[in-house]
């Protein structure tokens, strides 16, 4: 059951071509890893199977740039800190605890020295987690490849852990702000980041062991997590990844049982809505997460209803707004979208309201009359101001500006390209732009549909004139929505990809507002300063918003505290599934 990776793909040494043979794998690697004396909950065991539109794409935690690596590795993987499922607060992890200097400059944390990382065949004894493990990966994730960036390094350690750029530069053999005392582990910043430690607690921060990587196993996944990455596996034609139980996972629950309670997780890649509805229904997978559209009505109907108001319901409704943003972008290398006139032109030209009722069926929080941070995301945060300088639905605006640019009714604007990944709904969108751009602005638009990992790749690479995007918060701040127009991410060479601002967009006065807003202590002067950057940002129009994201999750009731969040973030250690009785709902719901 060896597994390799090539350009991004897992061949096999072992080819399953049934779920019941990989059954009788699985439940043999668990029989023989054991758990030794360990308490064991009581309603321990069980596979958790749940449905991903897209493959991961990539395999290396300090380049993730896309959610589904992310719902692969954040099982796998720990960090210093991680989020709260509930609160999505910043809580202890792998360290234990931290302390942070008056100046906010010096950052301490202490070390658990009781983690391990997963077992492998090519270790005779179990690797301990030290705080040079830390170390290493944060010096891994400032490395170059290939004259290339990481996203870690791009978004969180550049210009802000002292020394990491002299690192980068090969200038210095170590990053000078890393200090090892004991166990501890001393961060010092160049300047103080308010966020430093929610952006600690990204899937590009976790930990990953120095001999794993330097014996050239860092694709086979051995992590800290409380899953073990099994491998990618073919079932009935489908791409599952499977996940097993760490039988030597260092946490325990209230009542020192021990974590995880599921023997293993099953992630299936399945990009067709419709097809991952149809899997729900026939309890292939335990959760739906947003439905397509054209279903909303039939499985909320009253075919369905008895399903959610039973006692005990056999499903569960979840229906909530998520920090996450849809929205086109610019290529604003291209000659056409360099003058802002022709930009405004075309988000005026879109009625996203229209999309959002009759594409979406209403299935999204808002349309996007606003800036690329969700207005209603953030207590306190001024997204009324933003809202002056956003788009909204003007034809004859539309068509005042491109004639003030030098194209009275589409006259001399060549044709326009829209990237879009194919699967659920981003088809359908994209032809209703395309429509929309053709009778208010008389522009012929091209699509082109493709796999998610060639436009991830095209958008990157600038490979393009408008992409579809979207973005979902890494952590509870404006600014990881604002991450996407700093123009200090943006690399001087225009041939080398763009990691995190894909439209390559860059204005001092954004920078210097959004950099004020991250340093601020102070809450009201941090959203004062992230909502002015905002603002330029909106007038600049790199973007098009199109709507606000919202998600109707949809999941068995025998899957027990499964928290859902705004930020989409899944742990599924303390996961178990058990059937209710109408006893025990009864008394759980007077809760």
């Amino acid at each position: 059951m060896l597994i390799y990776l090539k350009h991004r793909r897992l061949l096999y040494s072992t080819k399953i071509t049934g779920l019941v043979a990989f059954l009788f794998l699985l439940l043999t690697f668990i029989s023989c890893s054991g758990s030794g004396d360990k308490k064991k909950f009581e309603h321990a065991g069980g596979t958790f199977k749940f449905a991903i539109s897209n493959e991961p794409q990539t395999l290396l935690p300090r380049n993730v740039s896309d959610v589904y690596s992310g719902y692969l590795l954040n099982q796998v993987y720990q960090g210093l800190v991680t989020f709260n499922p509930t609160t999505l607060e910043v809580e202890p992890c792998l360290a234990k605890s931290w302390d942070i200097s008056e100046d906010g400059k010096t950052i301490q944390f202490e070390l658990r020295d009781d983690v391990y990382f997963h077992q492998h065949k090519d270790f005779k004894e179990l690797i301990k987690l030290t705080p040079e493990d830390v170390v290493y990966s944060i010096e891994l994730a400032c490395t170059p490849n290939k004259n290339k960036e990481s996203v870690a390094y791009s978004t969180i350690y550049k210009g802000l852990i002292k020394g990491a750029d002299q690192f980068y530069n090969q200038e210095a053999d170590h990053i000078e702000g890393i200090k090892v005392k004991g166990n501890a582990i001393i961060f010092e910043l160049v300047e103080r980041d308010i966020n430093f430690i929610n952006k600690m607690a990204q899937v590009l921060a976790v930990v990953v062991s120095k001999k794993v990587v330097e014996s050239g196993l860092e694709t086979d996944l051995i992590g800290t997590g409380p899953f073990q990455f099994m491998g990618y596996r073919e079932i009935d034609g489908l791409t599952n990844i499977i996940l097993t139980r760490n039988e030597n996972y260092y946490e325990q629950d209230e009542a020192g049982n021990q974590l995880p309670y599921l023997d293993s997780l099953v992630i299936k890649v399945e990009s067709r809505s419709l097809r991952q509805l149809e899997m729900f229904e026939n309890e292939e997978i335990m959760l739906i997460d947003g439905l397509p559209p054209s279903r909303i009505s039939t499985m909320l109907g009253e075919g369905k209803i008895e399903d959610f108001n039973s006692t005990p319901p056999k499903l569960l409704l979840i229906r909530k707004p998520l920090l996450g943003t849809q929205f086109y972008h610019f290529n604003l290398l291209q000659e056409e979208f360099k003058d802002v006139r022709v930009r405004k032109a075309f988000n005026y030209a879109i009625n996203k309201g229209a999309i959002v009722n009759n594409i979406l069926n209403n299935q999204a929080y808002s349309k996007g009359d606003g800036g690329i941070v969700p207005p209603a995301a953030f207590n306190g945060y001024d997204s009324k101001m933003v809202k002056k300088s956003a788009y909204s639905y003007h034809p004859e605006k539309a068509k005042q500006l491109l004639a003030e640019a030098g194209y009275p009714n589409g006259e001399g604007f060549p044709n326009v390209n829209i990237k879009f990944n194919l699967g659920t709904i981003h088809s359908a969108v994209a032809d209703d732009v395309a429509k929309q751009l053709k009778k208010v602005l008389n522009i012929n638009v091209n699509l082109d549909g493709m796999p998610f990992q060639n436009k991830i790749k095209d958008q990157e690479n600038a490979n393009g004139q408008i992409f579809r995007s979207s973005w979902f918060a890494d952590y509870y701040s404006p600014e990881s929505f604002l991450m996407n127009g700093y123009g200090k991410t943006v690399p001087e060479d225009p041939s080398q990809p763009s990691l995190t601002n894909h439209s390559r967009y860059s204005n001092p006065a954004f920078d210097e507002a959004f950099e004020k807003g991250r340093s601020a202590t102070d809450i009201v002067e941090r959203y004062k300063h992230f909502a002015e950057a905002e603002s330029i940002l909106m007038e600049d129009s790199p973007f098009i918003i199109l709507w606000y994201e919202e998600t109707i999750k949809i999941a068995y009731s025998k899957v027990r505290n499964l928290q859902l969040n705004e930020m989409n973030h899944y742990v599924f250690k303390d996961v178990y599934i058990k059937e209710w009785t109408k006893k025990e709902w009864e008394e759980h719901s007077k809760k």
